[in-house]
Parts: structure tokens; C-alpha cells; sequence
């Protein structure tokens, strides 16, 4: 009996498949409808100029204008290459104003850090 078949439970899959795909196709429309739209209708409705009167926000939540980088940061010429790759370590801070670290205080959560190791306020050179 290894290749009997039932008709029954075969022909009632095939009624539940039928009826599956005929309410997925009434329930398309509905879900994914937009996707028939043509083409032509929806470059229309973005060349649509805005009719909206613009509203002229306060002062103090206008955008203000973009101020240059350069006015924050200068970047000095640097000194001349080094010729040995040892002398590539570090040789940027080694030139006075162009030292990486500028007077700068270490702190914890705990208190100042510098404190715990009884080390002087400000860097030394």
C-alpha cells in the first residue's frame, strides 16, 4: 500500500489552495494597489511646487551661518622629515607650538589624579 493515495485529503489541500489564492488576490488592491500607479503620475506630484506660506522662525532658532574650520584650527607647517625611522617618534611635539599636549589636567572620579601621585599641577617640560 506503500503507493495508495487519498483523494480526499488531496483534493481538500487543493480547495484550500484555491481558496487561499483567490483571497490573496482580492486582498492585493488594497495592500500593494500603489505599486500600479504609473510613472508618469508620480514624477508629477514631485515637480508640485510647495504652495505653503514659508514661516519666518525667531532669531534665536534660525540656522546661523557656517563659520570656516580655519577660524578654529590652524595647522602650522611641519618641521623638516626626519632621516632615520627613529627620528619619526615623536618628531612633531618635539617642536615648541606644535606640541600635541597643551596644558591639560588629568581628572578621575575620585578627585584630581595627579593628586593621588603627588605629581606637580601643570606638565613640565
Amino acid at each position: 500500500m506503500a503507493g495508495a493515495c487519498n483523494f480526499v485529503a488531496r483534493d481538500k489541500c487543493w480547495k484550500k489552495r484555491i481558496e487561499n489564492e483567490l483571497d490573496d488576490a482580492r486582498k492585493w488592491p488594497h495592500k500593494w494597489g500603489f505599486l500600479k500607479t504609473p510613472l508618469e503620475e508620480l514624477i508629477e506630484s514631485d515637480k508640485k511646487e510647495d504652495t505653503r506660506p514659508k514661516i519666518q522662525l525667531p532669531e534665536h532658532l534660525q540656522i546661523r551661518p557656517v563659520t570656516p574650520i580655519e577660524k578654529y584650527i590652524q595647522v602650522l607647517p611641519s618641521p623638516p622629515v626626519p632621516k632615520t625611522t627613529q627620528g619619526f617618534i615623536g618628531w612633531r611635539s618635539a617642536v615648541p607650538g606644535l606640541e600635541l599636549e597643551r596644558g591639560f589636567q588629568i581628572q578621575s572620579s575620585k578627585g584630581a589624579f595627579f593628586k593621588d601621585l603627588k605629581w606637580p599641577r601643570e606638565p613640565s617640560n
